[in-house]
């Protein structure tokens, strides 16, 4: 028993490891906000670049380069543009509607976004509008964080399928069009 007792004061003594245990306290902290940094970078390009794509989306239809307008163009281009976003046909709904100048009404109170656990997608107005008409244009990407588990990862709001959703809206008038 007097070996054990000077062996347990022995190793009490010795200084050998001391700087493991900051190490082990302090590195989970620093993964966890290289991990949050990492994450919200992407998040901000993926914004940034949808907001990008939407507004050369928009100059294009404003002017009037593409006629018949339709929502397969404008997402096909959004997506063309966006360049980033990863399965964008699929994850990617876009909503467009006149603005009564009457009412002044904005679009619904939330985004219509893509619905991954269902086999048929939510549908959303497309209004290309006439001649001098205010438009309003709103789109919604779903996209998977690249730490879910983790950080800001894990505080994101996200839908069943693990995806949060990116959306971008903008306003605009239709150009003139000649004979209007």
């Amino acid at each position: 028993m007097q070996f054990m007792r000077r062996l347990f004061r022995r190793m009490m003594r010795e200084e050998d490891g001391t700087a493991t245990i900051p190490f082990v306290m302090f590195v989970p902290f620093f993964l966890i906000l290289v991990m949050s940094s990492i994450e919200m970078g992407m998040l901000m390009i993926r914004s940034v670049l949808l907001d990008r794509a939407l507004d050369l989306a928009v100059r294009d239809l404003r002017l009037g380069i593409w006629q018949p307008a339709s929502s397969g163009d404008l997402k096909s281009r959004i997506c063309n543009y966006a360049g980033i976003l990863a399965d964008c046909d699929n994850d990617l709904l876009v909503e467009l509607r006149p603005v009564s100048k009457i009412t002044w009404s904005p679009l619904s109170s939330g985004p219509i976004c893509v619905d991954r656990s269902q086999q048929v997608q939510p549908l959303t107005t497309f209004s290309p509008g006439t001649s001098n008409e205010m438009m309003l244009v709103r789109a919604c990407v779903k996209v998977y964080p690249l730490f879910p588990t983790s950080g800001f990862g894990f505080s994101l709001t996200k839908d069943a399928t693990g995806a949060y959703a990116l959306v971008a809206a903008s306003a605009f008038v239709n150009e003139p069009r000649p004979g209007s």
